[in-house]
């Protein structure tokens, strides 16, 4: 029987990621992998995790089952950085921990199609995964084009959207560091999506999954803030992945903001059900850590230290790209006012091959590069090869 299942092409990004370790080019840069390096490099483990989990591995003193909600303490903790004065108060409001913020996409999406949702509609180019997991849940989707020529979103293609969705439909939207393009909506964009998704009948999905990367942890959730206090029913997929570098122990959480109450009760108990029958349980490690730093001022403080330090490498590798200027045919200023760790290139498929084959510059065929990829000192030999490849 199982020898009637297709055979499925590789993941791209994993068959990069092994033509990049199989480079021996000392001068080789990654730009396809999608986590934060430092200017050596490295993904580092967090000063402020390393002391949680010290204490984590000191105090535990069991290891039995939570339950398929997960840690509670970490979900009602990581509450306030999400929501902000935002946060309902009224019972209107409930999470559980998922696995990374993948499974919390997977079960927003779970959930969507399970309440009567039909059809989702989804901002192109938008993370790859995001296609695959309205496909696995048989969910129709419709598209819309996300960022406009000039480097900004496209606003008109979202309002045609919801103007025209219809009373089962729903939207998925990035909450900010917009993955791959770097393109985010402003404040003032995110005041007017807010007034239209109230408008309409349209369950808006938001997935935040990279707060604090772009502009600061409040900053970066306004869409989600605006959205929660102006829409009586939203979910919110959260990853700490990248935020708290916890990329490997998938740690997410997912919240369901209801009408009143008893329909957060009914949503939960349902997202609750569909848990137990993808992952049973989530894992408990890495939530269990933010937990920790969240409930003490002092980790907590260094924690925001550490994440500080980051944006403000990413925002320096941007600020250096858009200095300067055009290379070949590619123009690098708009990159200087996009957000977070990614962005698009206008590169052929053919361009991204001659750049990793006579350049060992590695990054996806679509032309997404991870910008915390580059350093200070890479930075104008990846220019000169980009010049090179499109000039």
């Amino acid at each position: 029987m199982l020898d009637r299942l297709n055979q499925q092409p590789p993941d791209a990004l994993l068959a990069l990621i092994k033509l990049y370790n199989a480079d021996p080019r000392p001068t080789k840069i990654d730009l396809g992998v999608g986590v934060y390096r430092t200017a050596d490099g490295a993904t580092p483990v967090f000063g402020a995790i390393k002391e949680a989990e010290k204490r984590l591995v000191e105090g535990q003193d069991t290891k039995a089952y939570l339950g398929p909600e997960g840690d509670m303490g970490f979900v009602n903790a990581l509450m306030p950085h999400v929501f902000g004065d935002a946060l309902p108060t009224d019972g209107r409001i409930d999470g559980m921990q998922t696995p990374g913020g993948t499974g919390a996409v997977r079960l927003a999406v779970a959930l969507a199609r399970k309440a009567g949702v039909a059809k989702i509609w989804m901002g192109t180019p938008s993370w790859p995964n995001h296609a695959q997991i309205l496909a696995d849940c048989g969910m129709e989707v419709g598209t819309f084009n996300h960022a406009g020529d000039n480097g900004s979103a496209d606003m008109d293609a979202l309002r045609d959207v919801l103007a025209k969705a219809g009373k089962d439909d729903a939207v998925l939207l990035h909450g900010a560091c917009h993955n791959p393009t770097g393109v985010d909506y402003t404040d003032a964009e995110w005041d007017e999506i807010a007034d239209l998704l109230n408008d309409s009948s349209v369950l808006p999905i938001i997935d935040l999954a990279y707060q604090g990367l772009g502009d600061g942890m409040d900053e970066d959730a306004y869409g989600v803030r605006k959205v929660v206090s102006s829409v009586p029913e939203v979910l919110v997929a959260y990853s700490c992945d990248k935020n708290f570098g916890l990329y490997r122990d998938r740690v997410g959480a997912l919240y369901a903001i209801g009408a009143d109450a008893d329909a957060v009760t009914r949503i939960m108990s349902n997202g609750a059900a569909l848990a137990r029958a993808n992952w049973s349980m989530p894992p408990d490690h890495g939530g269990a850590a933010v937990r920790m730093i969240l409930e003490d001022e002092g980790l907590t403080a260094n924690w925001q230290v550490e994440l500080e330090s980051m944006r403000k490498r990413i925002g320096q590798v941007r600020a250096k790209l858009a200095a300067s200027g055009t290379a070949g045919s590619v123009d690098l200023t708009p990159l200087g006012k996009q957000k977070g760790m990614f962005a698009m290139l206008p590169v052929s498929k053919e361009q991204v091959q001659q750049l990793r084959e006579e350049h060992g510059v590695y990054m996806a065929g679509s032309g997404r590069i991870n910008v915390a990829g580059l350093t200070i000192g890479n930075i104008d030999a990846f220019v000169a090869a980009l010049a090179e490849v499109t000039g």
